[in-house]
């Protein structure tokens, strides 16, 4: 580091965790994979990065306050109408289970690797949680059942500051050893750290709610309130009580997220994207403090305990945690293999090792690349295997991502109708009860209302979508729809048809804003062209592309058909976008809009003809 400036390795740290990032959503693997290699490579490989050096005093604190921010925004997605189908599973594993997994890998701890008992205790505490940072990507990757995915995420967002405070409670019993003091002292010590919590973190949540739902805070500022307010939150309920700030914001954000005319997205959608900066900066940083030293005094017996932990403790955990729930055993069987470690077990580990170092425990140096160690284990081996599990078992939904359109009319349901025989999940939407019955009966899901209301956001699993279509007749309700769901799917993956003429100047009666969302397929092909093309025996259909028959040789085929979308080998969905070149592959589909016009055709259907065969070019 004597060659690098501070300045210009806390930009190298920012641009590599944007890579890791980056390489993550290529390859589809957690992106903690790349940021602990970039770490490891950085710290104990290359000596280009040392954290204590570089941070100083200011690591634990930006640390602590990191974590706080991401479990708070992890619990912002908590909604408890989730808890119908899986709330009881949930409370036991992030209860009877967790004592389970803890004292599965004490034991474990003390017999494979050898430390104390006191010390296994402590990293068996430690390593009961799970972590949101790692659970949320392997669920995008893995894509399993929604029972499953919300069993898995709850469990991971609550057991953060529980499996935090368990880890306390052993480390309070380890100075007591050492102070031969009482247990009444370890009882009162546990019991007003979780009163502290529990009393801070409900008035915030509730006080800051309150705030939002009448106004009080401009819209322009409350995600900077929001971020002022957790970061206080925490350090007010650390300080009045040591380790209970994790569990205030936990509750404040839960609390938040539950409340009724409050608002939230926003605040959510700043508070993800400040997650993956933190996660980066956090993973990079901790992994550089890794001495290889501590790796080959664990030598195998660490790959031992992995694989206690990940064959032995975790199904025995979700066994006993799901006796009398309605979860298959295929579904119980993947919530057993899915629990990888995260961000949040490498800083608390980060912090005891130091504390328990001091109290003369040898052994405490080795519970940070014991830790790693796991961590890497289990986010590795269950990356890599978990979608090809699910799918073994039944239990994944299809790689494509699901479609969300609004607007029920005869384009959208036909639409509709071939990406659901294709086994593509579609929800199709409109506040219409009248148009919607057609494609009911077609076997087409359907939400009747507006599909970004804060009801239809707790009964649509969003989690299955990842794709929206504004294809209503109504330009302006397509606009609203698509800003609201660039929130959730990201600009590149929101469409909408154009405007049509009788509009006049869009770009003078319409807000810059509006014009956001990509425009599908061309700037000609309105709501209204294709309802005239569909009245006129119009159809959508589809056709597999080959080597001998590719993009090229279908338009030859088909002149006047108009290309809407291609459904990948790799089961991605690539809309056909004004002003973008369509790119397509052998043993691709192509998804298309047939023309439905004779070739004697005159009059408005003539007309017709011709519009449709210059929208096709």
């Amino acid at each position: 580091m004597d060659h690098i400036t501070p300045l210009l390795l806390l930009g190298l740290i920012g641009l590599l965790g944007f890579l890791s990032q980056w390489l993550a959503e290529r390859v589809k693997l957690p992106a903690i994979l790349f940021l602990l290699i970039i770490g490891i490579l950085l710290g104990p490989i290359l000596s280009v990065l040392n954290p204590d050096a570089l941070f100083g005093e200011l690591l634990f604190p930006y640390i602590s306050l990191s974590v706080a921010v991401i479990l708070f925004e992890g619990a912002l997605t908590l909604s408890r109408h989730e808890l119908k189908d899986i709330g009881r599973p949930v409370l036991k594993l992030i209860s009877v289970g967790m004592l389970i997994n803890g004292l599965i890998t004490a034991v474990a701890t003390h017999y494979i690797v050898g430390f104390s008992w006191a010390m296994s205790a402590l990293f068996g505490a430690i390593m009961v949680v799970t972590g949101p940072t790692v659970i949320m990507p392997m669920l995008k990757a893995v894509r399993p059942q929604p029972k499953i995915g919300d069993a898995l995420r709850w469990e991971g967002i609550i057991i953060d500051p529980i499996g935090a405070l368990f880890a306390v409670l052993v480390y309070e019993f380890i100075i007591v050893l050492q102070m031969d003091a009482g247990y009444g002292e370890i009882a009162q010590v546990f019991l007003s750290t979780i009163g502290v919590g529990v009393a801070i973190g409900v008035a915030a949540g509730y006080g800051f709610g309150l705030l939002i739902r009448n106004h009080k805070i401009p819209e322009g500022i409350q995600n900077f309130a929001a971020l002022a307010f957790v970061c206080f939150v925490f350090s007010l309920s650390d300080e009045l009580m040591h380790e209970s700030g994790l569990l205030a914001v936990t509750l404040m954000g839960i609390i938040l997220a539950n409340m009724r005319d409050v608002n939230t997205r926003a605040i959510l959608g700043f508070k993800e994207d400040l997650t993956v900066v933190l996660v980066s900066v956090l993973f990079i940083v901790l992994a550089a403090r890794i001495e290889f030293s501590g790796f080959v005094a664990l030598g195998w017996s660490a790959v031992v305990l992995f694989l206690v932990m990940q064959f032995i403790a975790r199904p025995i955990n979700v066994f006993v945690s799901f006796i009398g729930s309605d979860f298959s055993w295929q579904e119980r069987a993947l919530v057993a293999w899915i629990g990888p470690r995260g961000i949040v077990a490498a800083a608390v580990v980060a912090v005891f090792a130091i504390r328990i170092e001091s109290l003369g425990y040898e052994d405490a140096s080795l519970l940070v690349p014991l830790a790693f160690t796991i961590i890497i284990g289990t986010v590795f081996v269950q990356g890599l295997t978990a979608r090809s599990i699910a799918l073994r078992l039944g239990v994944a939904q299809p790689a494509t991502d699901g479609v969300v359109i609004y607007g029920a009319n005869s384009f959208s349901i036909q639409l509709a109708g071939l990406m659901n025989s294709l086994g593509i999940a579609v929800l199709l939407c409109d506040s219409n009860w009248d148009k919607l019955r057609l494609p009911r009966l077609h076997g087409i899901n359907t939400y009747h209302g507006n599909p970004s209301s804060k009801d239809a956001l707790k009964k649509i699993e969003l989690d299955n979508y990842g794709v929206f279509l504004g294809l209503a007749d109504h330009y302006e309700a397509n606009v609203a729809q698509a800003n609201r769901f660039k929130e959730t799917f990201g600009e590149r993956r929101v469409f909408i048809l154009p405007v049509h003429n009788s509009y006049g100047n869009p770009e003078r009666d319409l807000a810059i804003e509006d014009f956001s969302a990509r425009t599908l397929f061309n700037d000609d092909l309105n709501s209204f062209q294709l309802g005239r093309v569909i009245a006129f025996g119009g159809a959508v259909k589809t056709t597999k592309l080959s080597e001998n028959f590719d993009l090229e040789k279908w338009r030859e085929h088909a002149p006047n058909s108009v290309p809407l979308c291609v459904l990948t080998t790799a089961g991605e969905l690539n809309f056909a976008v004004s002003g973008e070149e369509l790119s397509t592959q052998a043993d691709d589909q192509i998804i298309y809009l047939a023309n439905g016009f004779k070739a004697n055709s005159s009059g408005h259907k003539a007309e017709e003809k011709q519009e449709l065969t210059a929208a096709s070019k």
